[in-house]
This record gives structure tokens, C-alpha cells and sequence, in this order.
């Protein structure tokens, strides 16, 4: 275990949050668009953490073997794949006046609820400053044992 284990923890969990934040922030963006590059609506975006690895096998195995303790580290998080939300539904809106009106009159918005966006964005936001918190304490004990020292 390094001494900065716990730091690079803290920055792996600030990474992933500011990426979640921007994603939400690009579908609170586009709560309106109904046209993307493609001639579609604009589709939800969200981000799919995973657990960092540790390494192969045999580097766990021997790094079990040297501690000895059954304690187990983690190595943070990062960022697996920002996939779209093609689970809820696009909203029909009439409105045969918009440019992208079909036939009928109906205009397919994007699925973003704007409301669902903001409860996401304060949820990163808070694991934001808890990463935040948990960095600043690792650094405030290192300190401390470098206090210690002299």
C-alpha cells in the first residue's frame, strides 16, 4: 500500500464525478434539441462507473501473500462506458409549427427530464465534496505523521 493510496482514491472518485457533472450538464443542454448530427432526437446520456483492478491475479496474489492481511484496498473508481438512456421514453409534443414536425404535427423531444438531470447533478455534487473531504483528511494526516518526524 502506498501512502498515497488514499489520495489517489480521493482523485479517482473527483474524476469520475466532474464527468458525470458534464454529462449532465450536456443533457440539461439539450433538453430542447430534436435534431443531432444524425436527424434524431437527442438521446440521455449517463456514465457507468466501475471498480478500478487491482492488476492480474498474480500481482493481487503476490501482494496478498506479502501483507498478509485480510484486508482488502481499493484502487478507486473510473469511468467504463457513457452510454444513452434508451429506456425512457421520448416525449411527443404538438407543435406543427416546429421545423421537425412530422405529419401529424408531433414533435419527438429528447427524453431528459430536467428535474431527474438536477437531482443527478446535486448527487454528483456531494460525492464530489465527499471525495473532496476524504482528500483533504489523508492530507491532513500525513502531515501530521510528518510532524511526528522532526
Amino acid at each position: 500500500m502506498s501512502i498515497f493510496n488514499g489520495m489517489n482514491i480521493s482523485a479517482s472518485g473527483m474524476s469520475a464525478q466532474r464527468l458525470r457533472m458534464d454529462i449532465i450538464s450536456q443533457n440539461i443542454a439539450n433538453v430542447e434539441t430534436t435534431r443531432d448530427e444524425n436527424g434524431n432526437p437527442y438521446r440521455r446520456k449517463t456514465v457507468v462507473f466501475s471498480e478500478r483492478e487491482s492488476g492480474s491475479f498474480g500481482t493481487v496474489l503476490a501482494q496478498k501473500a506479502a501483507s498478509k492481511a485480510s484486508d482488502t484496498q481499493g484502487n478507486g473508481v473510473k469511468v467504463t462506458a457513457i452510454v444513452e438512456d434508451h429506456v425512457t421514453a421520448m416525449k411527443r409534443v404538438y407543435n406543427p409549427s416546429h421545423p421537425d414536425a412530422d405529419q401529424d404535427g408531433y414533435v419527438t423531444m429528447p427524453n431528459v427530464n430536467t428535474v431527474t438531470e438536477m437531482t443527478n447533478l446535486i448527487s454528483a455534487t456531494r460525492s464530489y465534496e465527499a471525495n473532496v473531504t476524504a482528500f483533504n483528511a489523508t492530507k491532513n494526516m500525513l502531515l501530521k505523521g510528518l510532524e511526528v518526524g522532526k
